[in-house]
């Protein structure tokens, strides 16, 4: 991945990355009212270059053995959701379109021969991985939400073009996710409108980069020209829902990859592109943006895996929702649901009345009254649930028609930002209310391994004999151990 280093400089490099995150690596100025202006006139490194510097200097053999483990959960898991998409209409669209296209340095299409350009797989592997909304997520400091696993699917395939090993696409994996969840931390995008995905260009770009063997004024150029050309809006995520819920993180992974291969091949990007005059932070944001901390504590380690396929603050409400079958015999029983939830879910998922009656796959699997609904009339929730004849079930729309959702004052801080106290009132008056602070798969309630084998047996079962499935569980499981990325990928084929 990086040129071979003597062993004074390697000791160098080290102690670089610790003193780096000892500081903070924090951009801008001691003062919130300067952030935006152009800082590297005072000498300081952009945010970009530190980004960069960050990137460079980041190591497997530094990651804690903690860190090390948790995207290795990751990484079994995003190949499970890409099974789980594997045959989705949106899936189709995206592999009919690889299929037609070719390149000299191709690129495979997940579980299948195809071969392809790598943004087109890319962009594939992405809506497989993102389509029935089970893979990964993330709640930010400012209560942002989004699904940093969506950018495995560009270190998928750089890794693939490089012959990188299993070390490197954790050490990839670790990075991509920091820059994610810690820019994420610091911007407000959902309360200024900014589509996650747009942060998920951000860490791709990095992760890939990384993998692609830029060097560090490359990743500059590459960050630069990825930041500066590629905004999404939260229009994709809000009233009813299209396909492009599923698309929109494949989409930024496949530009994030595009502006790699420009800055390897010389392309220069805006420099300062977070903190100059149009800078992102200023041109796209309403208040002072605080330092971004790379490093420890790692970002990756507040990602939470998920129990149900749905939204993430579903999670705790499709959980409570479960637990509060034993308060009734009938779901004709209930007179009103009362879901007092954060203000960041009810604007993502509960926002009009499209999602008390969703017609479209994306906007059932995005719906707070919807998933509550169905686990109380089928105590589960299967992914054939957001579709016909579910979306026109009379009895389950008139539960749904009950269900009120409520803003938290107490779901608003960032430790319990998924709490979910879900209140059934019966027709006999009586009433009860059930609780869930941290679902089953909450980083500080997490899925055993032997569950998150379990979900991932579940979903690859369907496209894999039993043997193959086993064999590809202990791979993954030992990916540290794999000479190359592309032999887990060839191992997958259907």
């Amino acid at each position: 991945m990086c040129p071979i280093e003597s062993a004074d400089s390697m000791e160098i490099r080290r102690r670089d990355l610790i003193a780096a995150a000892a500081i903070g690596l924090a951009f801008g100025t001691s003062s919130p009212d300067a952030i935006g202006q152009e800082t590297t006139e005072k000498g300081q490194a952009s945010v970009g270059e530190i980004v960069a510097r960050y990137a460079a200097n980041l190591r497997y053999e530094d990651l804690p053995d903690d860190i090390i483990w948790t995207a290795k959960r990751a990484i079994l898991d995003t190949f499970g959701c890409a099974f789980s998409g594997y045959t989705a209409e949106p899936s189709k669209i995206a592999m009919k379109l690889a299929s037609n296209a070719s390149a000299q340095q191709p690129a495979t299409v997940l579980f299948t021969s195809t071969k392809t350009t790598p943004d087109l797989a890319i962009f594939t592997n992405g809506v497989m991985i993102r389509y029935l909304d089970f893979n990964d997520a993330f709640v930010s400091q400012t209560n942002g939400a989004g699904h940093p696993s969506d950018m495995i699917a560009a270190l998928l395939t750089a890794a693939e073009l490089k012959q990188r090993s299993g070390r490197d696409l954790i050490t990839a994996t670790v990075l991509a996710y920091e820059v994610f969840c810690k820019i994420a931390d610091v911007f407000d995008y959902l309360g200024n409108g900014i589509d996650h995905t747009t942060i998920t260009g951000m860490g791709a770009v990095v992760g890939a980069g990384r993998l692609m063997g830029l060097t560090p004024e490359q990743m500059v150029h590459a960050i630069g020209i990825t930041v500066g050309g590629n905004t999404a809006t939260r229009q994709g995520r809000a009233d009813e829902l299209s396909n492009w819920k599923a698309y929109a993180a494949a989409d930024a992974c496949r530009k994030a990859f595009f502006a790699v291969q420009l800055a390897q091949n010389g392309m220069t990007g805006p420099n300062k592109v977070f903190e100059g005059r149009y800078g992102f932070f200023k041109v796209m944001g309403r208040k002072p943006v605080a330092p971004v901390q790379l490093g420890e504590p790692f970002g990756i380690r507040r990602t939470f895996t998920k129990r149900f396929p749905l939204g993430q603050f579903s999670q705790t409400v499709a959980q409570a929702a479960l637990e509060a079958r034993s308060f009734f015999k009938n779901p004709d029983d209930i007179q009103d649901i009362n879901i007092h939830v954060s203000r960041s879910a009810i604007k993502i998922m509960a926002d009009g009345p499209d999602k008390w009656r969703p017609q479209t796959h994306e906007t059932a699997d995005h719906s707070i009254p919807y998933a509550a609904g169905l686990m109380l009339v089928y105590g589960k929730i299967e992914p054939e649930y957001y579709d016909d004849p579910y979306l026109h079930d009379r009895a389950l729309l008139d539960l749904v028609r009950r269900i009120k959702c409520l803003p938290s004052d107490e779901a608003e801080t960032p430790e319990l930002s998924n709490l979910c106290e879900l209140e059934i009132v019966l027709k006999s008056g009586a009433r009860k209310t059930f609780r869930v602070e941290y679902h089953r798969g909450h980083y500080k309630n997490p899925m055993t391994d032997a569950e998150m084998e379990e979900k991932f047996r579940l979903l690859a079962q369907r496209h894999l004999s039993a043997d193959r499935v086993d064999a590809l569980v202990r791979r993954l499981w030992r990916i540290e151990s794999e000479p190359q990325v592309s032999g887990l990928i060839t191992a997958a084929q259907v």
